[in-house]
């Protein structure tokens, strides 16, 4: 097997800027204002550095595969690192989502056309079976296109910065550029930016999971972590600075501020513009851990059609379309019901709608412990299903505002337990080597559901009001559900 490994060591430095590196990050920055130099500065001492050092050492001292999880498994055991596995995960779906939803809006930004709805959902949905096919391959084998997404993402900085620089000569800053705007600024708007770019340093962990395919990881981590983290700090600071440059920081779109900075230097549709919007799109940012290592690959062979063959693994998906679908059109509207309907405060509103956030996370790991303790998923997975329909009921409908810390029980029990169950499931529904085949369905109905609930559903909410949306719109979807679940997983156990 040795002989096979050849994940070389800028292969790895390369993958590291792939997966830490976002060049649309910069943008959030830049609306800070010119104290962004600051923040980036700090946050690159403070928490880069010592980040990137401690997981240098972790992933030299323990190289096993799992990364994070075998670290917090190994210090806290099976129990917490299951946790910290979920949490890790959770993310995935919500980022896809997103990158998706990205795709036409900056299509129709190059191109300059509008495009509907159907034709956005057939590019979001291409791009999601992309991914997914791209993952069944194994890390070594796909390392070109890990180095091309450096490159090009590496070449959308530099033209940005690049083009900063010679806007700057030519029509001065856009921004004021006296010392005292350098100064960190510790406001609302600031505060709630370098969240942003906490978020976006993270990442370094991905690579000591591609232990299996290196030539020598001991070596090659910590040098891939130090070479790639100094490259994405000078990255980071180059493309800001030629977004301040040519955009005032009020006027910056938390979204398209590369491409904005970009029209404006270069000129909306020229050249230029086309090319980098076209990398753009294609090389957003790579998902943390898109291929498989050499050994995730010794096993055997998935067989596509065995799998999707299987009725159980179809029920489960569907299930999970329409458990999304609804959870994704609350989400996007519990807001402005709180302070429309119910007249609360923004503050107090967003605060329950964070809660309800948390109430789901808690209760996945504990409905992981409740079916373990009943030696059950099946009955679980209803319970959380019957949950679905009494949140949906009264999510919109509940005029007293003090009754949501209640209805956010119901919350985590849906947005919770429903999927825990559907994971853990899914692997069983199937042969061994059919599995990421399996995860791929399931990932992409749920990523599909998500994008349904907050582009139709959400718009049937706005559209026939806040009680009939409810009871004609989200309530039927987990009927739906508990239908499929008596029809399609009688044999799950």
């Amino acid at each position: 097997m040795a002989k096979n490994k050849k994940f070389r060591l800028i292969d790895a430095i390369l993958s590291v800027i792939t997966v830490v590196f976002v060049a649309e990050a910069a943008a959030p920055a830049a609306a800070i204002g010119n104290s962004q130099f600051f923040w980036w500065i700090f946050l690159i001492i403070a928490f880069l550095l010592p980040y990137g050092l401690v997981v240098s050492e972790l992933g030299t001292t323990y190289d096993d595969e799992g990364g994070l999880y075998d670290w917090v498994r190994r210090a806290f055991g099976d129990k917490w690192g299951s946790r910290v596995s979920w949490y890790y995960w959770i993310n995935f779906p919500l980022w896809m989502a997103s990158l998706a939803f990205l795709f036409p809006e900056t299509i129709a930004m190059i191109t300059g056309m509008e495009i509907g709805l159907v034709p956005s959902l057939v590019i979001e949905l291409a791009f999601i079976w992309i991914v997914v096919f791209l993952s069944f391959s194994k890390v070594s084998d796909s390392a070109w296109i890990l180095n091309l997404a450096a490159v090009l993402k590496v070449g959308i900085a530099v033209v940005v910065g690049g083009l900063g620089i010679w806007y700057a000569v030519n029509y001065g800053f856009a921004n004021d550029m006296a010392p005292a705007t350098f100064l960190p600024s510790l406001d609302s708007n600031s505060l709630t930016y370098l969240s942003i770019i906490l978020f976006n340093f993270m990442g370094f962990e991905v690579i000591t999971t591609y232990v299996g395919s290196m030539e020598n990881p001991s070596k090659q981590i910590p040098k891939a972590i130090i070479a790639g983290g100094i490259a994405i700090a000078a990255l980071y600071l180059f493309s800001s600075f030629g977004i301040a440059a040519a955009i005032p920081a009020l006027d910056i779109s938390l979204d398209s501020g590369i491409m904005d900075a970009v029209g404006i230097m270069a000129g909306v549709g020229s050249v230029l513009f086309i090319v980098v919007g076209i990398v753009f799109v294609v090389f957003y940012r790579e998902p943390e851990r898109p291929y498989q290592t050499e050994e995730d690959q010794v096993a055997g062979k998935a067989d596509f059609k065995r799998a999707l063959k299987n009725p159980m693994l179809w029920a489960l998906g569907m299930i999970f379309f329409f458990d999304e679908a609804a959870f994704m059109a609350i989400n996007g509207f519990l807001t402005t019901y709180l302070t429309e309907q119910l007249a609360t405060t923004l503050v107090w509103a967003t605060g329950i709608a964070s809660a309800f956030g948390v109430a789901g996370a808690i209760c996945a790991p504990l409905c992981g412990k409740i079916s373990d303790w009943l030696k059950t998923r099946k009955w679980v997975l209803l319970f959380a299903l019957i949950g679905g329909v009494a949140y949906t009921a009264v999510v919109f409908t509940c005029q007293v505002p003090e009754l949501y810390w209640g209805i956010m029980i119901l919350a985590g029990i849906a947005g919770g337990f429903v999927p825990s169950i559907i994971w853990a499931a899914t692997p069983d529904t199937v042969d061994p080597d059919d599995v990421p085949v399996a995860n791929g369905l399931v990932a992409t109905t749920q990523n599909l559901g998500m994008f349904v609930g907050a582009m139709f559903m959400g718009n049937a909410v706005a559209a026939f009001g806040w009680a009939t949306a409810s009871y004609a719109v989200l309530v039927p979807c987990y009927l739906i559900c508990i239908v499929i679940f008596f029809i399609g997983l009688r044999k799950l156990r």
